[in-house]
């Protein structure tokens, strides 16, 4: 059996410049040719899906390299990475 390819559209830039303004309006146009999205987003900042006081960030802080929050409407994988000197 072919394996189909899967469309791959890669934009990078300076922060500031505009990528996020032209992917909330192209988004929205390709799920209109029923075009299923996702995204990858790299940051060079320290974030953190999580909120102190659930148990997910405390289980996580505890040392669980993988945690997983899941509801019905969506989930979140995060994954730790140990610093790299």
């Amino acid at each position: 059996m072919k394996q189909k390819s899967l469309p791959l559209l890669g934009i990078t830039a300076y922060s500031g410049t505009g990528k996020t303004t032209l992917l909330k309006k192209v988004i929205p146009l390709l799920r209109q040719r029923n075009v299923r999205v996702g995204l990858v987003k790299h940051t060079h900042h320290d974030m953190d899906v999580d909120k102190p006081g659930k148990d997910s960030y405390e289980l996580r802080k505890a040392g669980a390299d993988q945690t997983l929050v899941a509801s019905q409407k969506r989930w979140a994988l995060m994954t730790e990475t140990p610093a790299q000197d």
